[in-house]
């Protein structure tokens, strides 16, 4: 006797997560502000946007999810000029490890406030070649945004 295949063409069919209003709200703000840091792709891949989703799943702060951002390029970008070039970033998923650092022993406030002063002229210069690359004057693009308000870092 032949066994039978299963429905679906033999392949386990993945849950797909609800896509709430809040679950999209912070995915994309993960998203927007991801391809605002140096080193990071002009666009956020769909894995990207499915870590973000289970960042999302897992209650990860956005205030969290930025901490581990600043931290993550700070460690990259300010470091001694003698030292090579780091390679591009390719996938948000690069932020893991801070993330779970973070959720381990969160960021002082006063030193993320004072690691956003270090990343603010590169995230300036990112928002620069965004513009150039998406061929839109600078008043159309928002600035990297905070959790509780659109200053920017």
């Amino acid at each position: 006797s032949c066994a039978r295949e299963p429905e679906g063409g033999g392949r386990a069919q993945e849950e797909e997560a609800v896509i709430t209003p809040a679950r999209q709200a912070y995915v994309n703000a993960v998203a927007k502000n991801y391809v605002r840091l140096p080193g990071t792709p002009i666009r956020a891949s769909r894995a990207d946007r499915r870590f973000a989703s289970l960042l999302y799943e897992r209650r990860v702060p956005l205030r969290l999810v930025y901490a581990a951002f600043l931290l993550s390029v700070v460690r990259r970008e300010i470091r001694s000029p003698a030292l090579p070039r780091l390679p591009p970033i390719r996938t948000l998923a690069y932020f893991q490890s801070a993330i779970d650092e973070l959720l381990e022993a969160p960021l002082d406030e006063d030193y993320a406030r004072h690691l956003a002063t270090k990343i603010t002229p590169l995230v300036a210069q990112k928002e620069v070649q965004l513009r150039a690359l998406l061929n839109q004057p600078d008043a159309d693009k928002p600035r990297l945004d905070t959790p509780s308000d659109s200053r920017g870092f």
